[in-house]
């Protein structure tokens, strides 16, 4: 097992090491594409984002410039559900051509539009725009490291201020745009591919003589006298009546960096220090169970059989055959079976996804460059995996002495997926009563649908037969006909303070990830570390079995043989756990304030850890049920 467990260690640490030196891998089909001096870029305008509210809104929600036609950009699944809305603009560079002070349009606001820009302004949302598939980014100095970087998702709408000298609070809007397009220029064919996409917005009180035209001048910015925006001017208030002028520049900055690398910089991973400790200490932990798991079957495969019929004193005999005397009951069908087999199943079709989600990404398949990627390839993969699940509670529930193998695979198709569809909906009412553009729309909701009755339930369906028609799997003891007394627990082996202790060890390997994680999702930050991820997931797994074999063998040595449904909430309670820390981090590091969007974190969460509960406690049920079915089989009982 040492060996075992060392040869585990230096595989994961030359995976990590891989993946920490390793540039950006991108999906297949994803290929560069090269712009001569003078082509048109076209700039794609996505969602409005807030990390205080959490509703995304499209852009045109607001009365900026439009085109001509607005055209919505093909999305995948993965998009939608994401809230995102990709769409035209009327912003148009062309290649290695810098602009001074183009004028987009002229817009005068009315008691509406200026409490639209307000809303917006004061719940910080934040414009995002795309180029050749990067997104809009503002870069800003880190305040502890002043030659690095960080890069924050698109700009704010505006910003809240007072001028000199007045207490009132004005509002002010960011209408002009400084745009900066980094580009790595090919030497021998002179075309260059995009690398880098930044923004520096203004707010400008723009100024001209006389009546507006087109042809009208500004005095101040002028591409003529090439006069730009500093920064020093005015600014550009938003109330009734009052007039914007929406102005931008463009720079071309060459740049070394090369197309397969551009995303490094987005993707720069600041806090490496706190990954490799969150892996140390995951690791800590898995080692010290693993010396307890090599220490109890030490114990109890060299000294408790091989002295099964040599034992000196009563009191070692009843120290020492403790597990033995349930040998008749250990294996004897739980309460309540048909529902841990549904679990179980749910919970082998959850680990499928995840593991091959995780392979996927850690090799780079699911980029940032392919938005929505990831959550499109998780939900495939789900209704991929119903035939590994269907296939296991059946499999489970025949061995427990089930007939009705299409009643539990019908209850493992719908039981699971029902309650998070309930859930989902009525989220994604509350966000449609908001009129956000994350509510999902009615097409996308069918292909939900599709995917959950077309696809997951059929193979739930013929993993189920498949799993049925196999060979029942023996049990090494025989089950006596009377259920053996269990006597009186002591106080710390009370079952609900068993699997509460049970949950906090796998907590602790994952939480440090799981900050990083959630910032990921409800800052909107960019999460790229997958091959530290993988590992976590690797010392998740390890963890929930030899904590759940651990607790297992005390119970068995306290001749309480109801493992069946404990091994399952003992690793299974770590989900509790990780709610709770998602209630914290909900009011020490976020600034939700609206009672819906809080609605919408907690319902999300709660999604999130019915799912980690399952993952986890199917884990933990199959370490169990390995193990006990290990050292009865090493046993000649009489």
């Amino acid at each position: 097992m040492a060996k075992r467990l060392w040869i585990c260690v230096c595989f994961m640490f030359l995976i990590i090491h891989h993946f920490h030196i390793a540039t950006c891998f991108y999906l297949p089909g994803v290929a560069p594409e090269d712009f001569h001096k003078g082509e048109p870029l076209r700039v794609k305008v996505n969602k409005l984002s807030s990390t205080k509210t959490q509703l995304p809104y499209s852009y045109y929600s607001l009365p900026y410039c439009r085109p001509d036609h607005i055209i919505d950009s093909a999305e995948n699944l993965g998009e939608v559900l994401r809230g995102d809305r990709i769409e035209n603009s009327p912003y148009m560079f062309k290649m290695r051509e810098p602009q001074m002070c183009n004028v987009v349009c002229r817009l005068i606001l009315n008691a509406k539009t200026a409490k639209e820009f307000k809303e917006k302004i004061d719940d910080e949302y934040r414009v995002n725009m795309i180029l050749d598939n990067l997104p809009l980014v503002v870069p800003l100095r880190r305040p502890d490291k002043e030659s690095s970087l960080v890069y924050l998702h698109g700009f704010l709408v505006g910003l809240k201020g007072q001028y000199a000298g007045n207490k009132d609070e004005k509002h002010f809007i960011h209408n002009h745009l400084t745009f900066v397009v980094k580009h790595h220029r090919d030497p021998v064919t002179e075309f260059s591919r995009i690398v880098g996409f930044e923004v520096k917005p203004f707010s400008v009180k723009h100024e001209y003589e006389g009546e507006w035209d087109e042809n009208t001048r500004l005095s101040t910015c002028d591409p003529h006298a090439k006069k730009l925006i500093s920064g020093s001017e005015p600014p550009q208030e938003v109330e009734d009546k009052k007039e914007i002028l929406f102005t931008y520049d463009v720079e071309f900055q060459e740049s070394d960096v090369k197309w397969a690398s551009r995303w490094d910089s987005y993707l720069l991973m600041t806090d490496d220090e706190i990954h490799w400790f969150s892996i140390i200490n995951s690791l800590m932990i898995v080692l010290f169970l693993s010396g307890m798991v090599a220490m109890i079957m030490l114990r109890t495969l060299y000294r408790d059989i091989s002295k099964y019929n040599q034992l000196e004193t009563q009191e070692e005999a009843q120290e020492e055959t403790g597990w033995k005397l349930v040998h008749g009951d250990v294996f004897r069908t739980p309460s309540n079976s048909d529902l841990l087999c549904v679990y179980v199943g749910t919970g082998v079709q959850f680990f499928g996804m995840v593991l091959v989600t995780m392979m996927f990404a850690a090799l780079g398949f699911l980029s940032p460059s392919n938005r929505g990627g990831l959550m499109t390839a998780m939900l495939l993969l789900w209704a991929l995996m119903g035939l590994i699940g269907g296939y296991s509670s059946a499999r489970l529930y025949k061995q427990l002495n089930g007939t009705e193998w299409k009643k539990i695979t019908l209850k493992t198709a719908f039981m699971f997926p029902s309650i998070v569809f309930a859930i989902f909906f009525v989220l994604n009412a509350l966000i449609w009563g908001q009129r956000s553009s994350g509510a999902v729309p009615f097409g996308t909701m069918f292909a939900l649908v599709f995917l959950w009755f077309g696809i997951s339930v059929p193979l739930v369906f013929l993993g189920g037969h498949i799993g049925f028609k196999k060979p029942e799997i023996e049990d090494p003891v025989k089950t006596s006909k009377i259920p053996r007394q269990i006597p009186e627990q002591a106080w710390y082996m009370n079952s609900v303070l068993s699997i509460l202790i049970g949950g906090i060890l796998p907590f602790g390997a994952v939480f440090i990830e799981l900050f990083f994680i959630l910032t990921s999702i409800w800052l909107h930050q960019f999460y790229y570390i997958f091959g530290f991820l993988f590992i976590v997931f690797l010392i998740l797994l390890v963890t929930c079995a030899e904590i759940t074999i651990v607790l297992c063998y005390f119970q068995l040595c306290s001749e309480d043989y109801m493992w069946w449904w404990r091994s399952y909430l003992t690793s299974g309670s770590s989900a509790l756990y990780l709610f709770l820390y998602a209630t914290f981090y909900f009011f020490t590091k976020l600034e939700i304030t609206k009672p819906v969007s809080g609605v919408l974190y907690f319902g999300y969460m709660l999604l999130l850890s019915y799912g980690f509960f399952v993952v986890t406690g199917t884990i933990g049920f199959y370490a169990c049920f390995w193990f006990t079915r290990l050292i009865y089989s090493s046993v000649k009982i009489d």
